[in-house]
């Protein structure tokens, strides 16, 4: 299972890179970003979603914020707490990689065994994919 899922993301990440110039966990990022009430999260909750420590959410919001993608905000009730919030561009960047990262992912899933995986524990590629 380890090296079905390996296999799967090291083929998401060529993908996204070559086509949107996204890694695989800044995609992620964004996804999530954009299902958050207001498209934005604290730093602390984005790195829990990622399953991230902070200093690599921060670098990587870092690299999102030059790309014009993601900006950071203060939060208002607490000016130690810091908000990444997604840009329109983040937002139209999304939408432009899901195609391709939906499609990457079910050739992925097929490629490296990931669907007879899945369908040992009773899950199919699309609700994997969700």
């Amino acid at each position: 299972m380890v090296k079905v899922a390996s296999n799967v993301e090291a083929d998401l990440g060529k993908v996204l890179q070559a086509r949107h110039r996204l890694g695989l966990s800044e995609y992620r990022a964004l996804e999530i970003l954009a299902r958050s009430q207001n498209s934005e999260l604290r730093m602390q909750e984005l790195a829990a979603h990622l399953l991230l420590n902070q200093s690599s959410v921060s670098r990587m919001v870092e690299r999102l914020e030059r790309a014009g993608l993601t900006v950071r905000d203060l939060c208002p009730d607490d000016k130690r707490g810091v908000y990444t919030v997604l840009t329109e561009d983040g937002r139209v960047r999304l939408e432009s990689a899901q195609p391709d990262y939906e499609k990457a992912l079910e050739a992925a899933l097929k490629e490296h065994g990931g669907e007879k995986l899945l369908a040992t524990q009773g899950v199919n590629a699309r609700q994997a994919m969700r």
